[in-house]
């Protein structure tokens, strides 16, 4: 699409609606009371509202998400949950598996649910250093917000509850089940700087099957254009778009902006989901269904590759690759010079299907028994790339008059498949005692199968370093894994009088890989009057590492590095110390009290401390070669290598950097915070307005670091504590008057911070010279007998407040039209500064963390480096 054309569609399609709409009157939808909504997540009872709730529990009805412009459940979630910040950019795989987090914590540590059933994980392991290092947590994004009744958001640990995962918090999508009418949505939106062109279509509708059953559909359509970070390549021209002083003549055509638009923000996308959603009663036995099937197809860019990346090397300067796809040549010679940007090209395939039944028998003896599969698939290819060393034998051939130089510039590198099988059944009963209310008695069971695929890459993916940017998964890296555990719960409730409840729940849980653990919760809730009550909750829990954790193994590379990753365990891993994973094992405190002035005013606040034992994280790279040069230690790191069957490219021992990771249990954590929310709405003469106040407060602190330099440092430390901000407050006003309405969400978000290093350091008899503003962490390990140091910077993103705009005006009962803005004043994470008081060498990064492009903002941000970004909209019902 050229600029501002999925805006045009929108606006076109709005003008044509408005002008041939004839619908029948429809009322008006009543604005939903969310605090007053009955919710099904964090207790068994069943009657039990938000704000009678003993546990936090958010609402997110049907219309506040309709009011957020992105048709993505991480950025619903993210501008309406104060302790949820969704990850705003990737990194190679991990561009496709966007994930997000709860009150500070790793995604894994929050459940995902769907009408209250568990919801697989992502085939897609995070591999990359960072906060969202080790996710393999569900893909919300794929679930379409018009599907969506409401969400419950469960801000406590619940795995006594529901078992692993939640040692965060649980989120509940409640699918919708009208009967009758339907929705259809287009939305068309894109950045302020004109990139990441986003379409949507999305329909909704409802059917009535029979007298007393229901089949609801979602069809949805999402594609989105590429964004970039940046500009220019530090290792080819000056800030000024000039050529480096080492370039050669013949890469003359690099200058000005040759090279813009050529670093990987997001990826471009296209997705595709049908989710359903029906049930049938057959007069007190009702049997459910829901489930979906969604295929997203992607391109992200890589690294650039500058053109002596494949063919220069001493005693070799020149020569031309004569696949099709290189017009002119990625090497210098007579056609000219442009280097390349390979792509990763990902293909995904997923779907779920949930059945059961539930009912009641004899007694008042109520049950639930459902069995859910969930599966998805991940085919990886790089495109528009090159084989270095086929290149290189081919050119060699070709002077010796054998043939002509040439390289595949495509391999299949494999990919990954993971699948879920859970059966469960629920039993419940309320038996009267003489109490305030019955007691409800609830216990059941649940079996669950996990299995996880790697599947290796061709020959020309695998051959020695494959081709760049993205090696294909060797045959010892491939393979097929599997899991099972058992589960059994008791869960109690008593109200001993009208104003005290009680929630007790223990777990057992029984894996194949982990043996059992046992695990409980108690929660209590006192109303002092109808005005106010107090609540708090004492829990255990733990997590299981999942499969990816543990059987994930490859070679992450750059333009200039290679980083594998080794399975904690293996033979390889062992010989470098990283052991196999344990479990997780967490301790979950809260209090808080509810205050209702008036009817309709509800005010809650809620406090936390959430203490996790043996945490799973990745470790910090261990180096053999560290920006060309050996590191101490580097021998048993090369001898590790070569039994994992990694092949490096030689030009990264002079001029890059070799190391190895694992995921590992290595820290202990402590994590702390508040929760406020408070929502009014107030009536006028010429409207309604609906006011509402968010905030979270959360810090997370290393207790226990077992691991030290080199395995777990200070910039790991920081990924945990500093990356995500201290405070989140969001501050939403909507206003309907007749046909028009405003919505105005403001969010302010604390700063975050992360350790960065920059791209080299200098020395002068021994001693690291620090640039300005650097200063220097002991790592504690030998360089010639002398105690070495990491020199580091702070990579702060700044406090900020974002502003959401959306203007809504119905042209029928049946047609609105809007207009808004994420991101409305264009606000963007701060670009890290330049070194100051040192001598930057030519063509190597003069940034602090020593990006490699100019003008790129930091990636760890709350809010994300495309800034504004601005939609059309028409909503259409019938």
């Amino acid at each position: 699409m050229t600029r501002l054309s999925a805006l045009k569609l929108s606006l076109i399609l709005a003008s044509s609606w408005s002008a041939c709409a004839i619908a029948q009157d429809a009322p008006q939808e009543p604005q939903t009371d969310e605090g007053a909504a009955i919710i099904v997540t964090g207790t068994r009872a069943v009657g039990i509202s938000a704000a009678e709730s003993a546990a936090p529990v958010q609402v997110l009805s049907e219309e506040a998400i309709s009011h957020v412009g992105q048709p993505n459940l991480n950025q619903v979630l993210t501008q309406m949950v104060p302790g949820f910040t969704a990850q705003t950019q990737g990194t190679d795989l991990s561009s496709f598996s966007l994930s997000a987090r709860l009150r500070g914590l790793s995604p894994n540590h929050t459940l995902i649910l769907v009408n209250g059933k568990r919801r697989h994980g992502n085939a897609i392991l995070q591999v990359i250093s960072g906060a969202f290092q080790g996710s393999a947590a569900p893909s919300i994004d794929v679930i379409p917000p018009d599907a969506i009744s409401r969400v419950e958001v469960l801000q406590e640990g619940a795995a006594a509850v529901y078992g692993t995962d939640a040692i965060a918090g649980v989120l509940n999508f409640i699918l919708k089940d009208q009967t009758d009418g339907g929705t259809f949505k287009v939305t068309g939106g894109q950045y302020y700087d004109s990139e990441g062109e986003l379409f949507s279509a999305s329909g909704n509708v409802g059917f009535k099957l029979g007298e007393d059953g229901f089949f609801n559909l979602t069809l949805f359509h999402r594609r989105q254009d590429y964004t970039t970070v940046g500009k220019g390549q530090v290792l080819v021209t000056k800030q000024d778009g000039t050529l480096q002083s080492n370039a050669p003549a013949q890469w003359s055509n690099l200058t000005g902006d040759a090279l813009s638009g050529i670093n990987g923000g997001q990826p471009k996308t296209n997705l595709n989901v049908a989710f359903y959603n029906m049930g049938y009663d057959f007069g007190g036995v009702e049997l459910y269904s829901f489930g979906d099937y969604s295929r997203r197809e992607g391109w992200a860019k890589q690294g650039y590759r500058h053109p002596k990346r494949i063919c220069y090397e001493a005693g070799n300067t020149g020569g031309n690759v004569t696949s099709a796809a290189y017009d002119p040549s990625i090497c210098y010679g007579d056609t000219g010079v442009v280097g390349m940007v390979p792509l990763q090209h990902v293909i995904e395939n997923e779907y779920s299907f949930t059945v059961g039944v539930k009912g009641e028998f004899g007694g008042g003896w109520n049950y639930d028994v459902s069995g859910t599969y969930g599966s998805q698939k991940d085919d990886i290819w790089t495109e528009a790339s090159a084989h270095r060393e086929i290149w290189q034998e081919s050119y060699q051939n070709q002077l010796r008059g054998i043939g002509v130089a040439n390289t595949p510039d495509s391999a299949y590198d494999g990919g990954f498949k993971l699948a879920q099988t859970t059966l469960t059944t629920d039993i419940r009963k309320e038996f009267d005692v003489g109490m305030a209310t019955p007691i409800t008695m609830a216990f059941g069971g649940e079996y669950r199968k996990d299995e996880y695929e790697i599947i290796a890459g061709d020959s020309i993916s695998t051959y020695k370093t494959g081709v760049q940017s993205f090696p294909g998964y060797k045959a010892s890296d491939a393979g097929e894994f599997q899991r099972s555990s058992k589960a059994g719960y008791l869960n109690f409730i008593v109200k001993p009088t009208d104003a005290w409840s009680v929630d007790l729940a223990g777990r057992y849980e029984d894996y194949t890989d982990f043996g059992d653990t046992l695990i409980g919760k108690v929660t209590t809730r006192y109303d002092f009057s109808d005005a106010f009550a107090i609540r708090g909750t004492a829990s255990t829990g733990f997590r299981a590492p999942t499969l990816q954790e543990q059987k994930y193994s490859t070679i992450n590379v750059g333009p200039t590095s290679a980083i594998a990753q080794l399975p904690a365990g293996s033979p390889a891993a062992a010989l470098l110390g990283f052991d196999s994973l344990k479990p997780e094992k967490s301790k979950n405190f809260s209090a808080g009290f509810v205050v209702r002035p008036t009817n309709k005013l509800t005010v809650t606040v809620d406090g936390y401390l959430i203490k996790i034992k043996d945490r799973i994280t990745g470790t910090a790279a261990r180096n053999a070669v560290l920006n060309g040069v050996a590191q101490p230690g580097g021998a048993d790191i090369l001898t590790a290598l070569n039994a994992a069957g990694i092949v490096l490219d030689s030009a990264l021992f002079t001029n890059g950097t070799i190391g190895v990771q694992s995921f590992t249990n290595a820290v202990d954590t402590r994590t702390w915070g508040i929760d406020f929310s408070a929502s009014y709405p107030v009536a006028l003469d010429f409207g309604q307005l609906n006011l509402s106040l968010t905030a979270n407060y959360n810090k997370t602190k290393i207790t226990n670091n077992k691991l030290g330099y080199p395995l777990f440092n200070a910039a790991s430390e920081s990924n945990i504590e500093r990356a995500s901000p201290d405070y989140k407050v969001v501050a939403n006003a909507l206003f309907k008057s007749g046909r028009f309405a405003v919505n105005l969400r403001e969010t302010f978000y604390g700063k975050t911070s992360v350790l960065v290093r920059p791209a080299f350091t200098t020395s002068a008899n021994g001693s690291i010279v620090i640039p300005e503003g650097g200063f220097l962490i002991a790592d504690g390990s030998l360089v010639n007998g002398v105690n070495a140091n990491q020199l580091y910077f702070n990579g702060v993103a700044k406090a900020a407040a974002i502003t959401d705009l959306e203007v809504n005006y119905d042209f029928t009962d049946n047609v609105t039209f809007s207009l808004g803005a994420n991101n409305l004043f264009n606000k963007k994470p701060e670009i890290p500064k330049l070194l100051k008081g040192v001598v930057v060498p030519t063509g190597v990064s003069p940034y602090e963390n020593g990006s490699g492009s100019y003008s790129a903002s930091y990636g760890h941000s709350a809010y994300s480096t495309s800034g504004g970004y601005y939609y059309a909209r028409i909503d259409f019902k019938f």
